[in-house]
């Protein structure tokens, strides 16, 4: 399905459900603690999108089993919440989609879970954000896609790190997947242009070490070939005639 131009109904829907998202986001990180198994993490989840009223958008999509996916060190996404425990020094990522009065929204966010970063966590925590952060400097209406790749990639190549190129962003709002499709790297001036009214989720994955993965045995978690520490950020943002909106910030 081809991402569409919301209507004003639609997008104040977009805002509420990513309000939620950020909200529930937050709290989860706010209470994942040494010794929780992931599973925990995920009935948190489900009690926080019933207070609000709202539905977990991963849950039953094409058969996945979570209401939000829990990777961990080397597992690059897509991570099933089950009986794994949460020991000092993962670092976590948790990837969140929110449907709310017919509207979805998706982020994530990875963090070191009771301990400070070590040297190798903090770059590539830092990296992996400050990827996302050029890739929605450059969202306007009328950008080219390959502009945003292209901003990804340096990012990344300046903090000696690498783009898992399978994994990519793409076009959210009616359903969890909508093209585009917006790869992590790519060249200036090339690719589809953006267009205002767009809602689209952009997550650089990135890795220490590889640009290459494998598929779990439980057939959703992507995991680092070399088993090299990953790590994603992602926020959906709203092209408006003015620029940028960000509709799942969290206030830090």
């Amino acid at each position: 399905m081809k991402t569409q131009v919301k209507t004003a109904e639609e997008i104040r829907g977009m805002r509420a459900s990513g309000k939620i998202l950020a909200t529930i986001l937050a709290e989860l990180m706010d209470q994942a603690r040494v010794g929780m198994q992931t599973k925990e993490i995920d009935q948190l989840a489900r009690t926080l999108l019933e207070k609000h009223n709202a539905e977990a958008a991963f849950l039953g999509y094409q058969g996945f089993p979570g209401a939000i996916c829990i990777s961990i060190n080397d597992e690059i996404a897509h991570g099933i919440p089950g009986d794994r425990v949460m020991e000092t020094g993962d670092l976590v990522h948790f990837d969140f989609g929110v449907r709310y009065q017919g509207m979805i929204t998706d982020a994530g966010r990875s963090f070191v879970l009771g301990a400070k970063p070590t040297e190798d966590q903090a770059r590539l925590l830092t990296g992996t954000q400050k990827a996302l952060d050029a890739a929605i400097a450059l969202v306007q209406d009328g950008v080219r896609i390959g502009d945003l790749g292209a901003a990804v990639e340096a990012t990344c190549d300046r903090y000696d790190l690498k783009i898992v190129y399978e994994l990519c962003g793409h076009g959210v709002g009616h359903t969890v997947h909508e093209e585009p499709t917006i790869m992590n790297y790519g060249m200036q001036g090339t690719g589809e242009r953006l267009k205002a009214g767009w809602t689209v989720a952009l997550e650089p994955n990135v890795s220490l070490g590889s640009h290459d993965m494998y598929l779990a045995d439980n057939g959703w978690t992507w995991i680092t070939k070399d088993g090299s520490l990953a790590a994603q950020f992602e926020h959906t943002v709203l092209i408006t005639d003015t620029g940028v909106e960000v509709l799942t910030k969290i206030n830090d």
